[in-house]
């Protein structure tokens, strides 16, 4: 039942939140705030971004349009951005850069199954990510306005923490997180984990 968006990102969510809820009920309480992709969610509302139940609404939405994408996927490659964009062709984006030598391919299923047969015949550890929907690319598009009628409606203030942006690689603004259009960034763009590492 998890496989569905619509249940897998609440759970997860929820997972993130009450862990760092429980640290905080335990004296530690973060300097600066890091989430990666839809964890860019949990961090703001821990920064005090938006409401723990606003940042439930938009991952709960966020997993909904995901049921409505046509099917794709996700190749977890060790080879850094430049190297892997230099080897996706016109067809993937570059979705995730975890590290100088750890990025992610996002597409359409069969594209991406050429691409990890490709590498794999070179002995290039490439693995497939348990998703079926081609995150932090162009496949998301069609969903992006429907997503972001949900950010319009949301209460959005200045972080009361530092945190960092996955859309920029640095230090989110107060002009960002103010910015109902940047909460829709995160699922087309390029998860920049390495550069907030």
């Amino acid at each position: 039942e998890l496989q569905h968006g619509s249940r897998t990102l609440p759970a997860l969510f929820i997972t993130e939140y009450a862990l760092a809820k429980l640290f905080m009920s335990w004296g530690i309480e973060p300097s600066a705030l890091l989430g990666h992709s839809m964890g860019e969610y949990v961090a703001a509302c821990l920064a005090g971004v938006f409401s723990m139940e606003d940042g439930l609404r938009m991952v709960l939405k966020r997993g909904q349009l995901f049921e409505k994408l046509e099917r794709g996927a996700m190749l977890s490659v060790p080879m850094s951005r430049e190297e892997l964009a230099a080897r996706i062709g016109p067809d993937l984006d570059v979705a995730v850069v975890n590290g100088p030598m750890s990025s992610v391919a996002s597409g359409p299923v069969e594209k991406i199954e050429a691409l990890e047969k490709a590498l794999l015949a070179e002995e290039i550890d490439a693995r497939r990510i348990r998703i079926h929907v081609a995150a932090h690319s162009r496949m998301l598009d069609p969903i992006l306005a429907e997503f972001g009628a949900l950010t319009e409606t949301i209460a959005l203030s200045p972080p009361e923490k530092p945190i960092l942006s996955n859309v920029s690689g640095t230090w989110m603004t107060a002009e960002q997180a103010t910015d109902p259009d940047y909460w829709v960034k995160p699922l087309r763009g390029t998860v920049q984990f390495s550069d907030n590492l």
